[in-house]
Protein backbone atom coordinates (compact mmCIF):
# COMPACT_ATOMS: atom_id res chain seq x y z
CA UNK A 1 0.00 0.00 0.00
CA UNK A 2 1.17 3.49 -0.73
CA UNK A 3 2.11 6.10 1.78
CA UNK A 4 -1.05 8.18 1.29
CA UNK A 5 -3.51 5.34 0.71
CA UNK A 6 -5.57 6.19 3.78
CA UNK A 7 -6.71 9.38 2.03
CA UNK A 8 -8.50 7.27 -0.59
CA UNK A 9 -10.59 5.43 1.99
CA UNK A 10 -14.24 6.20 2.71
CA UNK A 11 -13.57 6.52 6.45
CA UNK A 12 -11.28 9.49 5.81
CA UNK A 13 -13.41 11.29 3.18
CA UNK A 14 -16.97 10.75 4.42
CA UNK A 15 -18.62 12.26 7.50
CA UNK A 16 -18.77 9.99 10.52
CA UNK A 17 -21.53 7.42 10.19
CA UNK A 18 -21.84 7.70 6.40
CA UNK A 19 -21.32 4.59 4.31
CA UNK A 20 -21.07 4.26 0.53
CA UNK A 21 -23.68 1.78 -0.69
CA UNK A 22 -23.69 2.01 -4.46
CA UNK A 23 -22.86 3.64 -7.75
CA UNK A 24 -25.08 4.46 -10.71
CA UNK A 25 -23.06 4.18 -13.91
CA UNK A 26 -25.72 5.95 -15.98
CA UNK A 27 -25.55 9.19 -14.00
CA UNK A 28 -22.06 8.72 -12.55
CA UNK A 29 -23.37 9.27 -9.00
CA UNK A 30 -22.44 7.47 -5.80
CA UNK A 31 -25.07 6.68 -3.16
CA UNK A 32 -24.44 6.86 0.56
CA UNK A 33 -26.37 5.84 3.66
CA UNK A 34 -26.41 7.79 6.91
CA UNK A 35 -26.68 6.32 10.44
CA UNK A 36 -30.37 7.08 10.60
CA UNK A 37 -31.01 5.21 7.33
CA UNK A 38 -31.44 8.17 4.99
CA UNK A 39 -30.04 7.80 1.49
CA UNK A 40 -27.81 10.52 0.00
CA UNK A 41 -26.68 11.01 -3.59
CA UNK A 42 -23.29 12.50 -4.53
CA UNK A 43 -22.59 14.86 -7.40
CA UNK A 44 -22.34 13.40 -10.88
CA UNK A 45 -18.76 12.39 -11.70
CA UNK A 46 -17.42 13.01 -8.17
CA UNK A 47 -16.45 10.25 -5.81
CA UNK A 48 -16.74 12.53 -2.79
CA UNK A 49 -18.15 16.00 -2.47
CA UNK A 50 -21.47 17.71 -1.90
CA UNK A 51 -24.38 15.32 -1.35
CA UNK A 52 -28.13 15.77 -1.48
CA UNK A 53 -30.71 13.67 0.29
CA UNK A 54 -32.65 11.22 -1.88
CA UNK A 55 -34.81 9.58 0.80
CA UNK A 56 -35.69 10.28 4.41
CA UNK A 57 -34.96 7.96 7.32
CA UNK A 58 -37.53 5.22 7.83
CA UNK A 59 -38.86 4.40 11.27
CA UNK A 60 -40.73 1.18 10.81
CA UNK A 61 -40.54 -2.36 12.13
CA UNK A 62 -39.30 -3.58 8.76
CA UNK A 63 -36.12 -1.51 9.12
CA UNK A 64 -35.13 -3.38 12.26
CA UNK A 65 -35.69 -6.73 10.57
CA UNK A 66 -33.92 -5.87 7.33
CA UNK A 67 -31.20 -3.26 7.96
CA UNK A 68 -29.85 -1.54 4.89
CA UNK A 69 -32.87 -2.38 2.71
CA UNK A 70 -33.60 0.25 0.10
CA UNK A 71 -36.87 -1.31 -1.00
CA UNK A 72 -38.81 0.62 1.63
CA UNK A 73 -37.42 3.85 0.18
CA UNK A 74 -38.72 5.31 -3.06
CA UNK A 75 -38.04 2.64 -5.68
CA UNK A 76 -37.72 4.89 -8.71
CA UNK A 77 -35.93 8.11 -9.42
CA UNK A 78 -37.26 11.05 -11.34
CA UNK A 79 -35.80 9.71 -14.59
CA UNK A 80 -37.46 6.30 -14.14
CA UNK A 81 -34.47 4.21 -13.02
CA UNK A 82 -34.58 2.16 -9.84
CA UNK A 83 -32.26 2.89 -6.92
CA UNK A 84 -29.40 0.52 -6.18
CA UNK A 85 -29.72 -2.12 -3.48
CA UNK A 86 -27.95 -1.62 -0.16
CA UNK A 87 -27.11 -5.25 0.62
CA UNK A 88 -23.53 -6.53 0.75
CA UNK A 89 -23.28 -6.84 -3.01
CA UNK A 90 -22.95 -3.19 -3.88
CA UNK A 91 -21.48 -2.06 -7.14
CA UNK A 92 -19.11 0.45 -5.55
CA UNK A 93 -15.91 1.44 -7.28
CA UNK A 94 -13.15 -0.76 -5.90
CA UNK A 95 -10.21 0.09 -8.18
CA UNK A 96 -7.43 2.57 -7.60
CA UNK A 97 -8.13 5.97 -9.13
CA UNK A 98 -4.46 6.50 -10.00
CA UNK A 99 -4.00 3.10 -11.68
CA UNK A 100 -5.08 4.46 -15.06
CA UNK A 101 -2.56 7.27 -14.76
CA UNK A 102 0.24 4.76 -14.19
CA UNK A 103 -0.93 2.69 -17.15
CA UNK A 104 -0.82 5.81 -19.31
CA UNK A 105 2.69 6.73 -18.18
CA UNK A 106 4.14 3.21 -18.43
CA UNK A 107 5.16 3.46 -22.15
CA UNK A 108 6.87 6.78 -21.45
CA UNK A 109 8.92 5.32 -18.58
CA UNK A 110 9.70 2.25 -20.68
CA UNK A 111 11.00 4.45 -23.50
CA UNK A 112 13.15 6.48 -21.08
CA UNK A 113 14.58 3.24 -19.64
CA UNK A 114 15.46 1.90 -23.10
CA UNK A 115 17.17 5.17 -24.06
CA UNK A 116 19.19 5.22 -20.84
CA UNK A 117 20.26 1.61 -21.37
CA UNK A 118 21.37 2.41 -24.92
CA UNK A 119 23.37 5.42 -23.72
CA UNK A 120 25.03 3.30 -21.06
CA UNK A 121 25.80 0.53 -23.53
CA UNK A 122 27.18 2.77 -26.27
CA UNK A 123 28.90 5.53 -24.30
CA UNK A 124 29.65 4.45 -20.77
CA UNK A 125 30.38 0.75 -21.16
CA UNK A 126 34.16 0.27 -21.14
CA UNK A 127 34.13 -2.99 -23.11
CA UNK A 128 32.59 -1.48 -26.23
CA UNK A 129 35.42 0.87 -27.11
CA UNK A 130 37.59 -2.18 -27.90
CA UNK A 131 41.34 -2.32 -27.70
CA UNK A 132 43.07 0.83 -28.83
CA UNK A 133 45.77 -1.16 -30.64
CA UNK A 134 45.22 -4.48 -32.31
CA UNK A 135 48.83 -5.47 -31.66
CA UNK A 136 50.01 -4.17 -28.29
CA UNK A 137 53.76 -4.63 -28.91
CA UNK A 138 55.37 -1.66 -30.72
CA UNK A 139 57.44 -3.86 -33.06
CA UNK A 140 54.39 -5.63 -34.51
CA UNK A 141 51.73 -4.80 -37.09
CA UNK A 142 48.22 -6.22 -37.60
CA UNK A 143 47.74 -8.62 -40.51
CA UNK A 144 44.38 -9.68 -41.97
CA UNK A 145 44.30 -13.44 -42.53
CA UNK A 146 43.45 -14.37 -46.13
CA UNK A 147 41.71 -17.58 -47.26
CA UNK A 148 44.25 -20.42 -47.45
CA UNK A 149 46.74 -18.81 -45.02
CA UNK A 150 48.29 -20.84 -42.21
CA UNK A 151 50.43 -19.76 -39.28
CA UNK A 152 53.54 -21.23 -40.87
CA UNK A 153 52.95 -19.43 -44.21
CA UNK A 154 52.26 -16.09 -42.50
CA UNK A 155 55.38 -16.34 -40.30
CA UNK A 156 57.58 -17.34 -43.28
CA UNK A 157 56.20 -14.50 -45.45
CA UNK A 158 56.97 -11.93 -42.74
CA UNK A 159 60.45 -13.24 -41.90
CA UNK A 160 60.01 -14.82 -38.49
CA UNK A 161 59.98 -18.32 -37.08
CA UNK A 162 56.78 -20.14 -36.10
CA UNK A 163 57.76 -19.88 -32.40
CA UNK A 164 58.20 -16.10 -32.69
CA UNK A 165 54.82 -15.87 -34.44
CA UNK A 166 53.17 -17.84 -31.60
CA UNK A 167 54.85 -15.59 -29.00
CA UNK A 168 53.36 -12.51 -30.71
CA UNK A 169 49.91 -14.18 -30.99
CA UNK A 170 49.35 -16.03 -27.73
CA UNK A 171 45.58 -16.40 -28.12
CA UNK A 172 45.63 -17.49 -31.77
CA UNK A 173 45.02 -21.20 -32.42
CA UNK A 174 46.85 -22.15 -35.60
CA UNK A 175 44.63 -25.18 -36.33
CA UNK A 176 41.53 -22.93 -36.22
CA UNK A 177 42.83 -19.88 -38.07
CA UNK A 178 39.89 -18.22 -39.85
CA UNK A 179 40.05 -15.89 -42.86
CA UNK A 180 39.20 -12.33 -41.83
CA UNK A 181 40.74 -12.61 -38.37
CA UNK A 182 43.64 -10.35 -37.42
CA UNK A 183 47.04 -11.59 -36.24
CA UNK A 184 50.22 -9.71 -35.31
CA UNK A 185 53.31 -9.96 -37.50
CA UNK A 186 56.76 -8.37 -37.08
CA UNK A 187 57.17 -4.83 -38.42
CA UNK A 188 59.96 -5.00 -41.05
CA UNK A 189 60.27 -1.23 -41.27
CA UNK A 190 61.23 -0.99 -37.56
CA UNK A 191 63.68 -3.89 -37.76
CA UNK A 192 65.49 -2.30 -40.75
CA UNK A 193 65.72 1.12 -39.03
CA UNK A 194 67.54 -0.34 -36.02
Amino acid sequence: MGRWTQYDEDDYNLPEGMKRIGYDADTGCYYFKDRDGSIWQGESGARYGEMKRVSSPRASVEDDERPGDLEAAPTTRQDGYQLLSADGTTMAYKGDVNASAYRTLFPFFLLITVVLLLVWRLVLSPGLSGPTKLCPKPETLPYLVQPGDSCWEISKAHGCSLDQFRDMNVKVQCDRLLPGSIVCVPDRTRSTKK
